[in-house]
């Protein structure tokens, strides 16, 4: 009996056995590495992965999308021109949900704002470490001066005591000073309008400089003041004494407010405190601007009451004046509600 061959069977057969033939062996990332020795670098596997494996071309479906409800009419293409606009834009055509290309911004609700503090603003924390920097190398330096100023400002020398006159070191070093309280009286007065007002019509950089720019102001207009008395009623000694006690005074007010300005700035000090703290140096300081007055001017008079007046209206009025245009600058400079 001779059995016949299944002629379909085998030629199906050698169809599939062609067909997997014929179909390439495609690598896998895994394999390749499965290839390099155990202690290969990420860099070695990465190189190997890129020499066998290369990148074809990406073939898009041509077919048309078929997913649609059943028995409805297959969904339209948004790239066809003749759609009404309403069939284009829905509500959530725009929506950075519906689309992942566009920029989903900020998911809540935003919090408060930080407020501003000198602690986090670089520009015065670098401003108030030079000013230690400069103070400390200036006190440093000029250490003898500072003890000579000390003590002729309570003993006051005698009638032909030959004077010995400051260098241009040690009278840059006090100008130096004068400027550093002027910063100093800013800072502390910008400090005590944020009390009562957080915004302001300009940043705090210039309202800074601003106040800077008024307390320079006034520390240049009173020896200004004092030249015309001065000249009519004293002697060129006695008024170069006082020039020198009174630039020495300012240079001691501006070394006294440091600390506390620091402390404000930085350990979270009160503004009662402040406040106290501050009164009190500028008391302390027309205290001894009084006491220099009588011992240069009318300790040889004795006319109780000139000193009196003249401490008056050149030492109280120009404070007074100052006040009076830091409130009024202060209440341009705020934006009241």
């Amino acid at each position: 009996m001779i059995l016949q061959t299944d002629t379909i069977a085998t030629s199906a057969l050698g169809d599939s056995a062609q067909a997997v033939v014929a179909k390439p062996h495609v690598l896998t990332p895994g394999e390749v590495i499965s290839w390099l020795p155990a202690d290969a670098t990420p860099e070695q596997q990465d190189s190997a992965v890129q020499a066998n494996i290369k990148p074809g071309p990406i073939h898009w479906s041509t077919q048309p999308d078929t997913l649609h409800l059943p028995g409805q009419p297959k969904g339209k293409s948004f790239r066809d021109v003749s759609l009404p606009q309403y069939y284009k834009q829905s509500f959530f055509s725009k929506s950075p949900m519906f689309h992942p290309e566009l920029k989903g911004g900020r998911l809540g609700v935003a919090g408060d704002p930080v407020p501003y503090t000198v602690a986090g603003d670089n520009l015065i924390t670098g401003l108030l470490l030079l000013c230690f920097v400069f103070a400390s190398i200036a006190f440093s330096r000029s250490r003898e001066f500072i003890y000579r100023q000390l003590k002729n400002f309570f003993y006051a020398p005698r009638t032909g005591t030959t004077t010995i006159s400051e260098t241009s070191s040690e009278i840059r070093y006090q100008f130096f000073f004068v400027l550093q309280t002027c910063l100093l009286f800013s800072i502390g007065y910008f400090f005590y309008n944020q009390r009562t007002s957080d915004t302001f019509i300009l940043e705090q950089y210039q309202i800074i400089g601003i106040f800077t720019a008024v307390f320079a102001s006034y520390f240049l207009l009173k020896p200004l003041l004092y030249i015309l008395p001065g000249m009519v009623f004293f002697g060129r000694r006695q008024n170069d004494q006082w020039s020198k006690t009174y630039l020495f005074l300012i240079s001691s007010e501006g070394v006294l407010l440091f600390p506390v300005i620091m402390l404000l700035s930085y350990f979270g000090f009160s503004m009662e405190g402040t406040i106290f703290y501050t009164l009190f140096v500028v008391i302390l300081v027309k205290i001894l601007s009084f006491y220099k007055c009588y011992t240069i001017f009318f300790k040889r008079n004795g006319g109780f009451l000139q000193l009196f007046l003249y401490f008056c209206a050149l030492e109280m009025m120009p404070l007074g004046a100052l006040w009076g245009v830091l409130t009024l600058i202060s209440s341009y400079l705020k934006i009241n509600f």
